[in-house]
């Protein structure tokens, strides 16, 4: 049953508009001003007024008088992406939590540009949410303290391999590449590959690489080549750096990135007549439904992500008001040996 969300004492930022037109040697005026976009400012001034925003993680109050101090039904979402199966199975999740309650979600995309997210943070906040339930771990230091300014809830979604603000709920990615690792060692493979995206922006594939590269390492191996791409995961991608692994080294595995990534390999060993999982092995992670749904279901890490939306949602609904205490929810995975390692 959903409890009753108590009103907390000071819902707004803890910085002052005052404070941040001191800092920046401008009028208060001139600070709303270019909060809210609005009037000529010269350039050289709204940088400095932004500087101190952000070194200060000033959030602007968009709920003006006595509406300020009642409670928001509005609770942030922010994630990386949507084209990305991954991201709408969680909000799935999150939906389905809500379901029952009073709370309505505001869903925003960052791109997976941790600058856009900062933007993206200082907005939902300024409307007083009642929660933000955002992705991952990796913030600039300027959305790391207005969120934990805020005094609102902050649940950290997909990752719990670091010290969260207030609660993290997802799965540990260093365990689960550890556990690939550990699984295709106990099936005899020793000449591994690695095909993947970019790791700048995506944190969760670099934990996953550093917990198969300890698996290894543990067995007195390493990588013998890699592979990987500028930008975002895509089949395509993935079928281009799987032929590119291949010219480098004989590998007898490819663990990919993501199941994205692992699709186009198999793509790639379909059209240059490589057997798989006799002359490679393919490995990726997620358990998405195109990689069940091939003639040989791809062999994987399943992630438990409408789990993962469901338990973040449900951990504000039963405490709404921020704990002194931080939470951590392991929502776990599971390898699927599927047929093509």
């Amino acid at each position: 049953m959903t409890k009753t969300r108590q009103r907390l004492p000071d819902r707004k930022s803890k910085v002052t508009v005052r404070e941040v037109a001191l800092m920046a040697d401008v009028s208060e005026s001139t600070v709303s001003r270019i909060m809210r976009n609005q009037g000529l400012v010269a350039d050289a001034t709204r940088a400095r007024v932004m500087e101190a925003v952000r070194e200060l993680g000033y959030v602007p109050n968009r709920i003006a008088g006595s509406l300020a101090s009642l409670d928001s039904h509005l609770v942030g979402v922010v994630v990386p992406s949507l084209s990305n199966i991954v991201f709408p199975e969680v909000l799935q999740g999150i939906s389905a939590g809500l379901r029952s309650s009073h709370y309505q979600a505001v869903i925003s995309i960052t791109d997976y540009d941790v600058n856009r997210e900062e933007t993206l943070v200082r907005s939902i906040l300024s409307w007083q949410p009642a929660a933000i339930l955002i992705t991952g771990f990796d913030h600039t230091m300027a959305t790391r303290k207005m969120l934990d300014q805020s005094g609102v809830r902050v649940i950290e979604m997909m990752d719990i391999d670091s010290a969260p603000i207030d609660a993290a709920v997802g799965m540990s990615h260093r365990r689960a590449g550890l556990a690939a690792g550990q699984h295709l060692l106990a099936r005899g493979y020793r000449r591994f590959g690695y095909v993947g995206h970019d790791w700048n922006a995506d944190r969760r594939a670099r934990l996953r690489y550093d917990g198969l590269s300890e698996a290894l390492s543990a067995a007195g191996l390493s990588f013998v080549a890699h592979a990987v791409g500028d930008g975002q995961s895509s089949v395509s991608m993935g079928r281009d750096e799987t032929a590119r692994l291949l010219t480098q080294s004989d590998v007898d595995v490819a663990v990919y990135s993501n199941d994205d990534m692992a699709v186009g390999g198999i793509f790639h060993c379909m059209d240059a007549g490589i057997a798989v999982p006799g002359a490679l092995g393919i490995f990726g992670f997620n358990g998405l439904e195109i990689g069940r749904d091939l003639p040989q279901p791809l062999s994987t890490i399943r992630s438990n992500r409408f789990m993962i939306g469901q338990y973040a949602i449900e951990l504000f609904l039963k405490s709404p008001d921020r704990p002194d205490t931080p939470t951590i929810i392991d929502t776990g995975f599971e390898i699927f040996t599927g047929a093509t390692a």
